[in-house]
């Protein structure tokens, strides 16, 4: 079975062949920032699927706060390219939680574990995302949690 690395390194040498160049730069740039991770702290290592997938979600998080800013700052053509550096690279994640599944599970976790009130916002958050495991933004759960604890 492939891991996810071998799929980013053979969609590059695919992306180079076909002359791709925004696909080609966005897995590179992917690429580099996995290997970074690996090299990164005491000891290289290999990094796991999962692992993989958070240094990719990350680079996404990058690309859409970049998009973000440079809209504001009226360059639409910048805002138009990492939107779509963004997007090359969420094919690689999984699947995202729709809102209704999203509020269904927050609802469950925080019924199952009688989460109550805004003392209790640290800990459900934390079996919240145990659950969702990276299909769904932090910022999208923190709101849902904090919005059914405070009130």
């Amino acid at each position: 079975m492939n891991t996810l690395k071998e799929r980013l390194r053979a969609d590059l040498t695919t992306a180079m062949k076909a002359r791709d160049e925004l696909r080609t730069s966005t897995l590179r740039l992917a690429l580099a920032a996995v290997k970074e991770a690996e090299v990164a702290g005491k000891a290289a290592h290999e990094l796991s699927d999962a692992e993989v997938e958070k240094v990719l979600g990350r680079e996404v998080r990058k690309r859409r706060e970049a998009a973000e800013a440079y809209a504001a700052a009226g360059r639409a053509t910048q805002a138009a390219r990492e939107g779509s550096e963004g997007d090359v690279l969420a094919d690689y994640l999984p699947k995202q939680l729709g809102d209704d599944e999203l509020t269904a599970i927050v609802e469950k976790v925080l019924a199952d574990g009688d989460f109550a009130g805004p003392k209790a916002i640290g800990p459900a958050m934390k079996a919240v995302q145990a659950v969702v495991a990276g299909r769904a933004d932090g910022s999208k759960v923190a709101g849902l949690v904090k919005a059914r604890l405070t009130t």
